[in-house]
């Protein structure tokens, strides 16, 4: 049996703000990241703007207020700190909308990695 837990129903993008690192470096860069800025309670960052700027071109064209929408815990800039968004989507619509969020990502020059497969998405 899979000991890990990965029973939330959930496919997982980070997006970030920073140089686009090598595969291998990746999932380190991805850690530090999400440890400083998304697990940290206490520590409340606001959005960078590129990041602010993201999530508004990715709810524009994928709404997170409405019935329906592919983000499994909505509103999205909720999952964002500092220069880092943490998406999260349902898997019925994971295939496509996470194509858009990593298209998106390289338009707004930002790295988007998947923490599921250990790798970066282009």
């Amino acid at each position: 049996m899979d000991t890990c837990d990965h029973s939330h129903v959930s496919y997982d993008l980070a997006v970030w703000d920073g140089e686009q690192p090598s595969n291998d470096e990746a999932g380190a860069v991805f850690d530090e990241l999400y440890e400083r800025y998304l697990e940290s309670e206490d520590l409340i960052v606001e959005p960078s703007p590129r990041i602010e700027a993201y999530i508004k071109a990715l709810v524009d064209r994928y709404p997170d207020h409405l019935p329906g929408s592919p983000w499994a815990s909505p509103p999205v800039i909720d999952e964002a700190s500092g220069p880092m968004v943490y998406l999260l989507m349902s898997y019925s619509r994971a295939e496509e909308v996470s194509e858009y969020a990593a298209a998106l990502a390289r338009e707004h020059g930002l790295v988007c990695y998947d923490p599921q497969g250990e790798t970066l998405r282009d």
